[in-house]
């Protein structure tokens, strides 16, 4: 058997943002969810399963955010993912019949039927609709490593104005994690790896032992690190920083060189949603007249300026194979190289959006499976495994702080503040600042029952306005005015619950059409964001009898 001379750890960071809203029968952007769990979760579970029962000792990284988290166990969400998945079902019984006369085309139909009735019977029957416990099932084996995220993946380097929202974001990821996977989460996935120096005390006090950082924040760390991104860094008190390989994020991520551009496989941008004559297609897009994606696509990618040629699964699912094979060559002639050079065994880290696959790269997840399968060949010299499981390995490591950095264009953060969205950011540093004020006020005072719920609706308010989703978009340029809506409703609904606790004018049937409304993070704790340095501010002393309604104004 061949000495395994490195190790390989691919990370999946699966996140969305939170997208509910129970006020509407339906609501486009919650299709952002049923795509992912159609063509994204459910697919990795397929693949999961399989190497299961073919006994693949791998290990595997997978990153769920807070947001996911709460989307994927809520009942409303789990429920319109069923009609939106019949839906699709019905949609390709119907393209059965209208491609009869076009073999090629219905055998593609054909495949989409079988695999939506596979996805239902995972989702429905298997699972009981709640994609978590196949998670955590996966978990329990010891192959999939689970992590977590901030509550809803807000850019901390922008928060950082405040210990308190950027303790509050973190601590309530990990709250979160715990509640509804049952254990502690040991490593962590910062949003958009943003990093700067002295978040580690934040991930030290939540009790997490490692996170990402993009190649440069290793670096240019604050020691030139001797095994340059190939083993991680100690930060001080030992949270440990793992970076991003350059070499093998290009081969999944580069438009040019990168697997997902092969001519082989399904072209993402070519569906019958788009395709087909509106009056047919219109049951199945977004009111009837706006065309949008159905995930019925019968194209490959072909080629640039060339007609679009039929899918060929069996060509795709070769040509995964072959790929596979091709990043795991790789890998073994760079850690053979790296070995020479190293005082340890190396590390190459792999991180990924999960969305790219299945959703962008139809064939990911097949890939990802048969990357792991020759992972696990006794022919080669690569080993996967965890960030956890390395540390036990080789548990001393250099100490240095990383460098500020992201993995967004230009490594800063440029993409989350820019002319397009820095108006958010002094409005989120206001309300967060007005947060404090009143858990510091409330520190001194008991709170009622209903200025306790309203406090915490008021936590929820500020953290779903805080999500670094919304900036991105409105850089993209894509539902541009979806995420202006989002910002500006949640900071609407903050400042009228802070109105409320300051003039003594609580409405409880408004607040508890809030609390329906943003119904995530059922344990918010107002006091968490009390920072003991921080002094409150007030029009007048405050003498708030216990239990009795408040008088005096904040």
């Amino acid at each position: 058997m061949t000495r395994k001379k490195g190790f390989l750890s691919i990370i999946l960071h699966a996140h969305l943002p939170f997208v509910r809203h129970p006020e509407y029968d339906s609501f486009f952007e919650e299709i952002w969810l049923f795509e992912a769990i159609t063509e994204c979760y459910i697919p990795l579970i397929r693949s999961l399963d399989r190497l299961h029962k073919d006994r693949i000792n791998y290990r595997l990284t997978l990153s769920l955010s807070p947001p996911l988290i709460s989307m994927l166990s809520d009942e409303l969400l789990q429920s319109r993912y069923l009609t939106y998945l019949n839906s699709r079902l019905e949609l390709a019984e119907k393209e059965i019949l209208r491609t009869k006369s076009t073999p090629e085309y219905q055998k593609l139909a054909r495949l989409y039927r079988r695999l939506y009735l596979d996805t239902l019977d995972i989702f429905a029957v298997q699972y009981d609709c709640n994609l978590l416990t196949a998670f955590k099932k996966f978990h329990a084996t010891g192959n999939l490593e689970l992590i977590t995220c901030a509550a809803t993946h807000g850019f901390l380097p922008l928060l950082n104005k405040s210990d308190a929202a950027v303790h509050n974001q973190i601590h309530t990821g990990v709250e979160t994690f715990i509640s509804h996977l049952g254990f502690n989460p040991t490593g962590f996935w910062l949003p958009e790896c943003g990093y700067y120096p002295g978040l580690e005390k934040h991930l030290k006090d939540a009790g997490i032992n490692y996170f990402f950082v993009d190649s440069h924040g290793i670096e240019n760390a604050s020691i030139a690190p001797r095994n340059s991104v190939y083993a991680p860094l100690n930060c001080g008190n030992d949270v440990m920083a793992f970076a991003r390989d350059p070499e093998s994020s290009r081969q999944v991520w580069s438009s040019h060189e990168g697997y997902p551009g092969d001519h082989d496989y399904r072209e993402y941008y070519s569906d019958i949603g788009f395709d087909l004559n509106l009056d047919y297609i219109a049951p199945y897009i977004l009111d009837g007249d706006i065309r949008i994606n159905t995930g019925i696509k019968y194209h490959r990618v072909t080629g640039t300026d060339l007609p679009k040629e039929i899918y060929q699964p069996r060509q795709a699912l070769h040509k995964a194979q072959q790929h596979a094979h091709d990043f795991i060559n790789k890998r073994q002639l760079q850690i053979n190289r790296l070995s020479t050079d190293m005082d340890r065994i190396p590390i190459v880290v792999s991180p990924y959006d999960a969305e790219l696959f299945g959703h962008w790269w139809y064939e990911g997840p097949l890939w990802l499976e048969w990357v792991l399968r020759f992972a696990d060949s006794t022919n080669n010299s690569v080993q996967t495994i965890s960030c956890s499981y390395y540390l036990t390995q080789i548990p001393t490591h250099q100490k240095a702080t990383p460098s500020a950095s992201t993995w967004g264009a230009q490594g800063y953060s440029s993409f989350w503040i820019n002319e397009t969205n820095d108006w958010i950011y002094p409005l989120l540093h206001k309300a967060g600042a007005d947060m404090e004020n009143l858990a510091a006020i409330f520190q001194r005072v008991t709170a009622s029952p209903l200025q306790e719920r309203t406090l915490n609706q008021a936590v929820r308010s500020l953290l779903l306005a805080q999500a670094s989703d919304w900036p991105f978009i409105m850089q993209t340029g894509t539902t541009v005015e979806y995420a202006k809506k989002r910002i500006t409703d949640h900071l609407a609904r903050f400042n009228y619950l802070r109105d409320s606790i300051r003039n003594n004018a609580i409405d409880e049937d408004y607040l508890s059409a809030l609390e329906i409304l943003d119904e995530v993070f059922p344990d918010a704790d107002f006091r968490n964001y009390y920072m003991p340095e921080q002094k409150p501010v007030m029009n007048n002393k405050l003498n708030y009898p216990v239990g009795k309604k408040v008088q005096q104004q904040v």
